[in-house]
């Protein structure tokens, strides 16, 4: 079947079809890194970690890069701040950044570019939009000229008063057109700077990109990802850029956009004081389960954050562990269910594809023939394998995942026997049981698809 993807510059869900499907490129903005991610900035790296498995099983070479951001006034005023040196904290921040949404299943780039090791290139991409006429010089600072664009806000939308008001454009005297925006500014002597044709100084945020995906992908790429708070003016400003280097070239030919993650129903933001780190996040839940409920809504919907979200979406886990469990040791299929890859490949409607995992489980524990539960479970692990989830064997999730003292083989044996205890009706018996597996260190919960433990 065809992929089919909702592309932000066409409002409409397209085909995808590469430039080359030898070659399939991909860029996503990734974290900007002077402090703990928290679970909204989780949403792209998850939802573009999905598409990124699909890709790689229809086409046999991808190349996706997800970019750290490592020059920034934020990571200049949390070194400052600190009086560390900025590399101190971009390389904590970055390291952590990785751990955390490794623990939530999502694989590693292809490549991850850091603006600072790419400012060279950064340089001789704004020497050319200035040579093209589409930058200029002023007071030290390099500015990108707007008005020589003439499709300048046909990603966002907006008329030009908006996008004026929307970027919070500095207003400055030597700009030409209040819409202008630096590619180039100076930094004072405390500042991290470069030398340049225009004095020392550091690139403005919007150019790294533009430069980095030249470096690495070339001049047209397949897909560009990202939140859609980055729709303007990054993404606007990226198009325009990478655009007029290249004379008229496309930048990107599918733009793909992720919904707001919400807390209370309002947008999860440092700034509102309503932000849930990934990194503490961890403590209490399995990524996995984070994972799940990163996945639960279609990825261009809102998403609202909540206690309750989390604790569902591990019973859910729960539940499909436990037919796991039931199937027995089997490998996954090389074939994904038809059901669960129809469902991504109408842009990732991992909704209905989870709904699919579900139904497969039900199937498991319905089934009466050891063979036909041996195939379902092998059909789920494969469909488990293209969400990033169930990725583990039932006894590590059911203790954790984590290295334990407690034997796995016997609190399965003294759950069974409590189980026959209670269907015995010999309930002083079944307490007793549970009594023993407390002082192992595990909690049991009983629930309509069985009994599940926990260290």
């Amino acid at each position: 079947m065809s992929l089919f993807l909702y592309n932000t510059l066409t409002r409409r869900k397209d085909e995808f079809q590469p430039s080359d499907p030898g070659r399939v490129t991909v860029y996503v903005c990734g974290p900007t890194v002077y402090n703990y991610a928290h679970i909204g900035n989780a949403r792209p790296p998850v939802v573009f970690d999905v598409l990124y498995r699909m890709l790689m099983r229809r086409y046999p070479n991808v190349v996706y890069a997800r970019n750290i951001t490592d020059i920034d006034d934020k990571i200049n005023a949390a070194a400052e701040k600190t009086g560390q040196p900025i590399s101190a904290i971009t390389d904590k921040f970055a390291a952590i950044y990785r751990e955390d949404v490794a623990a939530l299943g999502v694989l590693p780039p292809t490549v991850e570019p850091h603006a600072t090791q790419h400012v060279p290139q950064i340089v001789r991409m704004i020497e050319r939009l200035i040579h093209k006429k589409h930058a200029y010089v002023a007071e030290g600072h390099v500015m990108f000229n707007v008005p020589s664009f003439a499709a300048y806000g046909q990603l966002s939308g907006r008329n030009r008063d908006d996008m004026i008001a929307g970027a919070r454009v500095e207003v400055a005297p030597y700009k030409k057109d209040p819409a202008d925006f630096v590619l180039w500014k100076p930094s004072t002597p405390q500042q991290p700077g470069w030398d340049s044709p225009w004095g020392r100084g550091r690139p403005g945020w919007h150019i790294e990109c533009s430069a980095m995906i030249e470096t690495h992908l070339g001049t047209t790429i397949d897909i560009h990802g990202g939140g859609h708070d980055l729709t303007f003016p990054h993404h606007e400003n990226e198009i325009a850029q990478g655009t007029c280097a290249h004379d008229g070239a496309v930048y990107a030919r599918v733009w793909m956009h992720n919904g707001f993650l919400t807390m209370d129903r309002e947008k999860m933001s440092k700034s509102l004081g309503n932000i849930a780190l990934i990194h503490d996040l961890l403590k209490d839940a399995p990524g996995e389960a984070l994972r799940w409920a990163l996945l639960s809504a279609h990825y261009r919907q809102p998403l609202d954050w909540s206690d309750d979200l989390v604790g569902q979406s591990k019973r859910t886990l729960d539940r499909l562990y436990r037919a796991l469990e039931t199937a027995g040791d089997v490998p996954a299929s090389a074939h994904v269910p038809d059901a669960v890859m129809a469902a991504l490949e109408d842009d990732l409607n991992t909704p209905i594809a989870m709904a699919e995992l579900s139904a497969l489980a039900k199937a498991i524990n319905n089934a009466t023939d050891d063979a036909e539960r041996a195939r379902l479970g092998a059909s789920l692990k494969a469909a488990g394998a293209i969400l990033g989830v169930l990725q583990q064997k039932p006894a590590e999730w059911f203790s954790g995942g984590k290295d334990s003292a407690v034997d796995a083989a016997k609190v399965e044996d003294l759950i069974a026997a409590r189980n026959a205890a209670r269907k015995a009706r010999n309930f002083a018996e079944a307490d007793r049981i549970r009594a023993e597996i407390g002082a192992l260190g595990v909690t049991i919960e009983d629930g309509p698809s069985g009994t599940t433990w926990r260290v």
